[in-house]
């Protein structure tokens, strides 16, 4: 196991980690700015209005790009289960 393996390692785990977490994090983002903007455009200040949307808009793009995240998860995992074998001689 070479140090230039483990920093590859690294990258490709931080990259998985930012291609499946990031379309969820972006549109929590944008519905609580459009939220927010809402709010602060009709003096509405209700605690539920800033949760309730955004829990609708991160389970709608959870259940849209779930089969893509198990896929690239699981690529991901198989491709470091065959490369054990290569790490050992």
């Amino acid at each position: 196991m070479t140090p230039e393996y483990i920093v590859q390692l690294g990258q490709d785990t931080l990259m998985l980690v930012l291609y499946v977490a990031g379309p969820t994090l972006v549109v929590a983002l944008v519905v609580g700015l459009a939220v927010s903007i809402f709010q602060a455009v009709t003096q509405v200040h209700e605690m539920t209005l800033t949760f309730i949307p955004k829990i609708v808009a991160v389970a709608m793009i959870v259940s849209i790009m779930l089969p893509w995240t198990i896929r690239r998860m699981v690529d991901f995992t198989a491709n470091l289960f065959y490369s054990i074998p290569t790490l050992i001689g």
